[in-house]
């Protein structure tokens, strides 16, 4: 990102002069307009600006800090799932040659095989936060999404037809809809009067990197209440993840650092320099409504957890591509306002499943004598082949299925990545949805599939497929005669022989 100055008002990263759009947000003065304001610009924030972008839609991010530079380790990778959807807007190899994939993630401290998996992505591609958020700015910045840097979201009103939004320098801006993707603390979500609800920490953990004049034991150390663990930076420096006696909140201190290796380590090692200092816990809570009126939340203002699993992110991008294309065609008048609804009638599941899961993991993880024999009984089982891929796929989100109602198993799960034969010469699926449209593909006889009056909107594809059709944990399933794939790449209807019931998903869903 540009390094501006705190008088700018609106960049926008992919003009030459940073020109800001429409007309300039003024103090008290005229409103900026945008079709979609996106509060955060976190990887949830940008995911779901480059959706938007993507299908031309007028949207803004309101970001506080100037770049992505963040201080500390965040984030470690992306999942399967994650991959595959940045493989939907062809972009996934910009993150493949920055990152490393590995064959294991984690059940807690478990290590997970994830092989072996239906998909061409079957591992953890490890790549920090902000090297991913670096990656998703430059994608966001060539496609001319503006800015507003150093700038927060502190109020805003909605009425009828739009939100005014209302920035901590006195800007106004003016949108159909406003996207809280502001983090765990989200001024969005508690200004809209959404509950959250879930469970309060049971322990909390210090997270820093600092020097040290001592030599510290490296590696993991268990205690009681979870795993603790010290681990040497590339530059000499220590990274250190600490459980504390209580539950505390707020910024930690050097003390801090230092009472907690005492209590674990028996040493504080000469810890000094925090060059970085973080606190988090174990709580979980979620948004009782990822929907109120004109606001949606996404990410982190939707929902928290510890960061077992590397859950976090990758949930909070799958939640944008969710959500990035219905608000689209919402904004753009081709789908009603209700489509909307599906956003979280569709993601609340997949997140309070998250959340369990990130929960039993903590609990996984103590080091008490019961909670030790449960990880070894969990430990072998998922050292079976059965248990290991179903919990794979779960931790990849290759498993996540909407509820279409009955049908074909492939009915409301992600479409694999097949190599078609198509009259243009060899194509991946993926490929046909670059552009973020709907897509319809006919694997039978050329032009036995009419999308009718949906000729505009929907991409269709006459195409041959010979492989098996292997779903993750299903098996193997029989081969469709067609599908309706929706933007984010689930599969909204199956043909099994015929065209019925295709004019009602493509009413419903394009």
């Amino acid at each position: 990102m540009h390094d501006h100055t705190a008088s700018d008002e609106t960049t926008n990263d992919a003009a030459p002069n940073d020109a800001a759009p429409n007309d300039a947000a003024t103090s008290g003065g005229a409103k900026t307009q945008h079709a979609v304001v996106i509060a955060g610009g976190g990887p949830t924030g940008l995911m779901l600006a480059a959706e938007l972008a993507i299908a031309k839609v007028d949207v803004a991010i309101v970001e506080r800090r100037a770049d992505q530079t963040l201080e500390g380790s965040r984030a470690g990778g992306l999942h399967s799932r994650t991959v595959e959807l940045l493989e939907q807007r062809g972009v996934a190899d910009r993150f493949l040659a920055q990152g490393k994939t590995g064959q294991f993630a984690a059940f807690g401290a478990t290590p997970l095989d994830i092989t072996g998996l239906p998909t061409r992505h079957d591992y953890w591609l490890a790549l920090w936060q902000e090297r991913i958020e670096q990656l998703l700015a430059d994608w966001v910045r060539e496609l001319a999404v503006p800015s507003y840097r150093r700038a927060e979201v502190t109020a805003f009103t909605q009425d009828d037809t739009g939100v005014d939004v209302q920035l901590a320098d006195g800007r106004l801006l003016r949108a159909q809809y406003l996207v809280g993707c502001d983090g765990g603390r989200s001024l969005v979500r508690k200004h809209a009067g959404i509950d959250f609800v879930g469970w309060d920490a049971s322990v909390s953990y210090l997270n820093a990197e600092v020097s040290m004049t001592e030599e510290p034991p490296y590696g993991i150390k268990r205690s009681d209440q979870g795993v603790n663990g010290i681990g040497k930076l590339d530059d000499g420096r220590v990274r250190v993840v600490l459980i504390e006696e209580q539950v505390k909140h707020g910024a930690p201190t050097l003390d801090d650092l230092k009472a907690a290796l005492v209590t674990r380590y028996g040493n504080d090692f000469g810890i000094h320099t925090v060059t970085h200092s973080s606190r988090f816990s174990d709580a979980a809570r979620q948004a009782a409504s990822y929907r109120k009126g004109r606001v949606l939340l996404a990410g982190d203002a939707a929902h928290v957890h510890s960061p077992q699993g590397g859950q976090g992110l990758n949930l909070g991008v799958q939640d944008a591509v969710n959500l990035g294309w219905k608000l689209a065609q919402v904004v753009h008048g081709t789908s009603p306002d209700s489509l909307l609804d599906t956003y979280h009638s569709e993601r609340h599941p997949i997140g309070a499943r998250v959340l369990k899961l990130t929960l039993a993991m903590s609990a996984v993880n103590r080091g008490d004598d019961r909670s030790s024999a449960l990880r070894d009984t969990v430990s072998e089982l998922l050292q079976m082949d059965a248990p290991r891929k179903r919990y794979a796929a779960m931790l990849s989100s290759l498993d996540v299925h909407y509820d279409f109602g009955e049908g074909h198993p492939l009915l409301g799960r992600r479409m694999p990545d097949w190599d078609l034969q198509t009259e243009e010469g060899e194509m991946r699926v993926y490929a046909l949805l670059h552009e973020a449209r709907p897509v319809v593909i006919n694997f039978g006889a050329r032009g036995a599939i009419d999308v009718g009056r949906w000729t505009e909107q929907v991409r269709c594809v006459d195409a041959r497929y010979g492989g098996a059709w292997e779903l993750p944990v299903i098996g193997e399933v029989a081969a469709p005669s067609g599908v309706l794939i929706r933007p984010d790449g689930h599969v909204a209807w199956v043909g099994e022989g015929n065209d019925g019931g295709l004019g009602e998903a493509l009413g419903k869903w394009c």
